[in-house]
């Protein structure tokens, strides 16, 4: 009864209706070409068609589980994001992306996107276009392609009518004939032809026309009345039922085959006329072609020498000649020389240049023969090769300079003179180490080439040395040869040998003369002595002379008792001293008297070793020094007394503050009888320097005029005077 009422009719109505419009749906979604798919929110597929599934080449079961950012590698999330936005505030979005499947093909495909506002999903309809864009593409680059190849073709290219009349051109056409593209549309092709090659270019346009392409050559006149030749390819039905020319300036081309005739005609003149030997030859040696020198330089007749094989000239067992044959197929051109051996038994020395199939595929080689110019490159070696050896092993510095006195080579004892290596010493000037006393007279000197000279000069080290120079100007053009001595230890043997004259003069006038002084002098001192007893107290008034004839007999005593030191040998016995200790004890002694003439003595000593000396000698020395400083210091002041322990040495500096020296003076200090003082006698330092020469040491004097005077006492640790 429930069945047959009338609201369960109407259900089952509705529902066979209902159920007849799903079947047209699915019907509908299965025949449909576009991929139609079910989004949620979160990008979960909720419903595919077949469509789709062909698209991502999956089943439905599969795509229900993925989700549509799976797909979208190339798509950025923010991109994704802002679909989304666009979609819930519109409704709608449409755009263009590319998916990846999951095989890592790439598509492209059109979105169209629309909300569904009574379900919880969207409706993605998602179109393939990859093959619309692959078709959209190529079109796109054929085009390109096309614009490229006609605006930056090498060739001209135009394309016209029938009646010659300009449609298009490129650039390189334009520029060809020198006019610009504008003006070429009010004009013709047969504008720029020549009018007696008119009938040529109709003849050009029928063939064309009946065989649709057609080439030749034909001249064209460019704007500024230069005639130029062309090559032309014309092409019919090109664009529209318009002609297509290609044109190549071919000018220059026939002119270079004009030339090349020339070249070739100038090249059978050179070869019959060249001094050098020229031949042309197989890959097997064989001569094909030779010219008139090389009859000459092979000793052959020229029928004989086409004849002959080169290698029948060379030592084909020689390493060099293996080498250079290899070298020459290797690399397809050599320039080296060899020994060949002439049909008649000389011998000569051939320099040669080969290229590989120069002419129609052959070889040619170029012979000089330098026999007589090695023979005297030899002969130049050993003459370097002598002079080389003389250069380095000379025992005098050499050094070549140029005209303005720059110094571009030197030997090792040369470079051992000024104190350099020689790639510093190259390139410096002479005149740069000579001392500016000597500067001008070293010019002079130079300019006139005098055989030998003296100069002062100040080495790379700063050290002064005194060398001998001479000088022989342009050995070779703009080179001179300049001779360096250095005689600085010869000078300073020569002053110690003068020294040495003058002290043994000296001790020798010591000897003769000493004990005739003494003699006469001791009669005197008693003589007097006894007439100032016999005068007694009455003549107070002759007192003053008794005292100053006994004082400068007292002198007179002690000038003669420093004789005898210099004239008799002394029995000096050597022991260890202390020379600090010694210093200490002389400046002690000598303090007293410091100090009454207003003047300190400031000390420093360094702990040194103990050294082989004479105490007493040296304690004289110092006395010598320090009596000597006080002395010239009137007006009082500080001596700067110091012992230093300077490498294997003992230096002592004692420094005042007198009125100086000047350097031309400072040489002479320590002769005899040579002295700066109103009443000295100089042999205090005379008997100094002997002193110090005897222990194997040195005195050294720096002084400056108005500041004071240094003396550095240099004595050796290891002196060896046991």
């Amino acid at each position: 009864m429930l069945e047959d009422s009338p609201f369960v009719q109407l259900s089952r109505q509705e529902m066979e209706e209902l159920s007849e419009r799903m079947s047209r749906y699915e019907i509908i979604l299965k025949q449909m070409t576009d991929a139609i798919i079910l989004v949620k929110d979160d990008g979960t597929f909720v419903g595919v068609n077949e469509t789709a599934c062909r698209l991502f080449r999956a089943s439905q079961e599969e795509l229900l589980q993925k989700n549509f950012q799976d797909y979208l590698y190339l798509v950025p999330e923010h991109i994704f994001q802002f679909q989304k936005r666009m979609l819930r505030k519109f409704g709608a979005y449409d755009d263009e992306l590319t998916i990846r499947l999951t095989d890592g093909e790439l598509k492209h495909v059109q979105l169209f996107m629309r909300r569904h506002e009574q379900q919880p999903f969207d409706v993605y309809i998602i179109r393939d276009i990859t093959s619309k864009k692959a078709l959209e593409r190529e079109r796109t680059v054929n085009e390109t392609l096309f614009k490229d190849l006609f605006n930056y073709a090498g060739d001209g290219i135009v394309i016209f009518d029938e009646q010659g009349r300009f449609i298009d051109a490129n650039p390189s056409f334009c520029a060809s004939i020198n006019v610009k593209k504008e003006d070429l549309f009010e004009l013709s092709i047969q504008t720029f032809i020549p009018i007696e090659y008119h009938d040529l270019f109709d003849q050009l346009l029928l063939t064309l026309k009946r065989n649709g392409t057609v080439s030749s050559e034909l001249p064209f006149i460019s704007k500024d009345g230069m005639q130029k030749l062309f090559e032309l390819t014309l092409t019919t039905n090109v664009h529209s039922g318009f002609f297509m020319a290609i044109m190549r300036n071919v000018t220059e081309k026939r002119d270079m085959e004009i030339n090349l005739q020339r070249s070739e005609e100038q090249f059978r003149a050179i070869f019959e006329q060249a001094h050098e030997a020229i031949l042309i030859c197989d890959d097997f040696g064989n001569i094909l072609r030779a010219n008139p020198a090389a009859s000459r330089t092979f000793e052959l007749p020229l029928h004989d020498l086409v004849r002959a094989n080169l290698r029948q000239f060379i030592d084909l067992k020689q390493d060099k000649v293996r080498h250079v044959l290899q070298q020459f197929f290797r690399d397809g051109e050599i320039r080296d020389e060899l020994t060949f051996h002439m049909p008649n038994g000389e011998i000569k020395q051939l320099e040669f240049t080969s290229k590989k199939s120069v002419i129609n595929g052959y070889h040619l080689t170029i012979f000089r023969n330098v026999s007589e110019r090695r023979k005297m490159e030899k002969e130049l070696r050993e003459q370097e090769q002598k002079f080389r050896s003389v250069f380095n092993h000379a025992m005098d510095g050499i050094v070549l300079i140029d005209d303005q006195q720059r110094i571009f080579d030197a030997n090792s004892v040369a470079c051992r003179i000024f104190a350099l290596p020689k790639e510093q010493l190259v390139e410096k000037c002479v005149h740069a180490f000579i001392g500016s006393n000597d500067l001008a007279k070293f010019q002079t000197w130079l300019k006139h080439g005098e055989e030998e000279e003296e100069f002062a000069i100040t080495d790379g080290e700063g050290k002064k040395k005194i060398v001998e120079l001479s000088f022989k100007p342009n050995i070779i053009e703009h080179v001179g040869l300049m001779m360096v001595r250095d005689i600085t230890e010869k000078k300073e043997m020569e002053e110690q040998l003068r020294k040495s004259d003058t002290l043994n003069a000296v001790g020798q006038l010591a000897a003769g003369i000493a004990h005739e002084i003494r003699n006469p002098m001791t009669a005197l001192k008693g003589f007097i002595q006894l007439l100032q007893g016999s005068i007694g107290n009455d003549c107070k008034q002759y007192n003053t002379y008794f005292h100053v004839i006994m004082s400068e007999l007292k002198r007179i005593e002690s000038i003669v008792t420093e004789f005898l030191v210099l004239a008799k040998p002394q029995a000096i016995h050597y022991e260890r001293g202390d020379v600090a200790k010694i210093m200490q004890e002389t400046v002690d002694l000598l303090s007293v008297q410091a100090t009454m003439h207003n003047i300190q003595i400031e000390a420093t000593y360094e702990q040194v070793p103990p050294i082989y000396c004479e105490p007493r000698q040296l304690k004289q020395v110092f006395i010598n020094i320090l009596k000597n400083a006080i002395e010239v210091m009137p007006n009082g002041g500080t001596i700067t007394v110091s012992v230093e322990h300077v490498g294997d040495d003992i230096r002592i500096a004692i420094r005042d503050e007198g009125s100086g020296i000047p350097k031309d003076k400072i040489k002479k200090l320590g002769a005899p009888f040579y002295t700066t003082k109103e009443r000295g006698t100089g042999l205090g330092l005379m008997v100094s320097y002997r002193i110090i020469e005897e222990h194997h040491g040195r005195i050294d004097v720096e002084s400056e005029v108005g500041v004071g005077t240094t003396f550095y006492i240099t004595l050796p640790i290891n002196n060896d005077m046991r």
